[in-house]
C-alpha cells in the first residue's frame, strides 16, 4: 500500500451523500464452461480467479481511503461466501491472487483445499468485522449461480465504502454470465468499468480446449 497525490476534499464526488454505484454486463464464458464440464476443475473457482484478475488490471478500483489519505494497494485479494452442497453451511473465505501461483489451475487447487478444510471445520475462515474491511487489500465476491440476472444492488455498509463488490450469476443456454460489479464514484468511473469488463473477458477467453492442456 502507498499514498497517493490525489485531492480527496475537491473530488466532485467527495460529500455526495452515497458515491457507490453497480453497472452489470454479460461476459461469455463458453470456453470456460466446457473446460470446467470436460475435467475435474471447479467452475465456480476458475471464475473466481478471472474476476479476481479483472479487478486486479485495473489500478483505480485497488484505491481506499484510509486516515483521511487516498491510498493505493498493490493487489487486491479476494473474499468470498461459500456453501457446502446441501446449503446448510455457510462460511467466508479469503484467497490469494492467482498470480502468486505458477498457473491458474494450481490456484484453483489451492482454492479447493482452502474452501474444504473451511467447510470441513478445520479452518474458521474470514471472519474479519465488516467495518474493517474497507481497510484493507480485499475485494468481496459473491456468486448467484440460481440466477440469470439482469442487473443486481448491493448492501451498503456506509456512504463512503470503497471496497469493489463483484457479483456473478448463472450462466444461460448461450453461455453468458452476468456479473455486476459496486464500485465508488470517488476512484472509479465509466473508463475504468469498461477496463475492468474488457479484461475480465479476456480472462475468460484464455482457456483451451481438453486436448490443448499442456
Amino acid at each position: 500500500m502507498k499514498k497517493i497525490d490525489f485531492d480527496l476534499k475537491n473530488n466532485p464526488f467527495f460529500n455526495f451523500q452515497s458515491s457507490r454505484y453497480t453497472m452489470s454486463a454479460r461476459i461469455n464464458v463458453e470456453k470456460l464452461w466446457k473446460l470446467c464440464k470436460e475435467n475435474d476443475y471447479s467452475f465456480f473457482i476458475l471464475s473466481l480467479g478471472c474476476l479476481i484478475n479483472g479487478v486486479n488490471s485495473v489500478q483505480n478500483l485497488k484505491k481506499r481511503i484510509i486516515d483521511g489519505d487516498a491510498v493505493e494497494y498493490d493487489y487486491l485479494e479476494g473474499v468470498s461466501p461459500i456453501m457446502n452442497k446441501d446449503l446448510e453451511i455457510y462460511q467466508e473465505m479469503r484467497v490469494k491472487t492467482p498470480q502468486e501461483f505458477e498457473d491458474i489451475f494450481e490456484w484453483h487447487d489451492y482454492v479447493r483445499n482452502l474452501s474444504g478444510t473451511i467447510l470441513s471445520g478445520e479452518d474458521e475462515g474470514f471472519t474479519l468485522d465488516m467495518d474493517k474491511r474497507d481497510f484493507t487489500n480485499i475485494a468481496n465476491f459473491s456468486c448467484i449461480p440460481w440466477v440469470d440476472f439482469d442487473s443486481v444492488t448491493s448492501c451498503k455498509l456506509n456512504n463512503r465504502q470503497i471496497q469493489p463488490l463483484v457479483t456473478w450469476g448463472k450462466v444461460n443456454e448461450n453461455y453468458e454470465m452476468s456479473v455486476s460489479i459496486t464500485v465508488n464514484h470517488i476512484f472509479v468511473h465509466g473508463r475504468d468499468l469498461g477496463y475492468f469488463f474488457e479484461n475480465t473477458q479476456k480472462e475468460f477467453d484464455q482457456f483451451k480446449k481438453k486436448d490443448e492442456l499442456i
